[in-house]
């Protein structure tokens, strides 16, 4: 971390000078461009008083910096899985370390996914397009265009497109499954 650099982008989204920063905290004006040139450091108490100058305090000056965290993702990130009459597209790669997992799957007609076995967690789908048919133990839910589903995962469950035209649904599990 380079103090100095933090302090003066403080100083600076404050809208002071260097003058009116020093006056406030009884510095000199050469004092304070050198500690934004790393020429030398505060003391602590001299920190604490900047920073007060500044509006903020020593916590918030040296919490870690946010991380930048990826929020959008591009199609070509996407990562692609065909099987047997179905294509599975993992919307946000590595989601498996994340609570859930999106995936964006498009049946054939006359298609099913593979038996996913009872596991601790929840899923929850979206029809995007067609209609499929939720096989959750020994019973069968049908979901259509525009409609959502929405089950704990508990039992033998699969997705299967009994119908002519294929389907296309967002599926989320949570957590990660697929």
């Amino acid at each position: 971390m380079v103090l100095g650099e933090k302090i003066k982008d403080l100083r600076l989204a404050c809208n002071l000078t260097q003058e009116e920063l020093a006056d406030r905290c009884e510095l000199s004006k050469g004092y304070i461009s050198q500690i934004e040139n790393d020429l030398t450091s505060p003391s602590i108490a001299t920190l604490v008083d900047l920073l007060a100058a500044l509006g903020t305090n020593l916590k918030e000056f040296f919490a870690a910096e946010e991380d930048d965290e990826k929020v959008v993702y591009n199609k070509d990130e996407f990562i692609e899985k065909q099987g047997n009459g179905y294509v599975l597209n993992w919307l946000v790669p590595n989601a498996q370390k994340n609570v859930m997992e999106p995936v964006h799957i498009v049946l054939q007609s006359g298609s099913a996914t593979e038996d996913d076995f009872p596991h601790e967690g929840e899923e929850f789908g979206f029809v995007l397009e067609g209609e499929i048919k939720i096989v959750l133990g020994k019973k069968s839910y049908k979901c259509k265009k525009g409609q959502s589903f929405y089950f704990v995962s508990n039992k033998v469950h699969k997705i299967v497109n009994e119908k002519a035209k294929r389907a296309v649904f967002i599926w989320v599990s949570s957590p990660p499954n697929f």
